[in-house]
């Protein structure tokens, strides 16, 4: 768990900021922050993909449009 065990995952997903549900557009950057809260530990990879709908394949095609989009910035 990546919150504290008197915390629950909706208040870490409101807390950093993340949409409710899978029931959004998806930018390219409500993707980056999906990507960075389960980096940064705010969230698991399975609540995201339990919550946002996400195949683990899916989830992997964000994290490489996140490593690129950083690529291009420190270029």
């Amino acid at each position: 768990m990546a919150y504290p065990y008197d915390s629950t995952v909706s208040e870490a997903i409101k807390r950093a900021g993340l949409p409710k549900s899978h029931k959004v557009h998806w930018s390219p950057a409500r993707k980056a922050e999906v990507v960075r809260a389960v980096r940064d530990e705010v969230i698991t990879f399975d609540e995201a993909r339990g919550r946002y709908l996400l195949s683990r394949s899916e989830f992997r095609a964000w994290e490489q449009q996140v490593d690129q989009q950083q690529s291009r910035e420190l270029a």
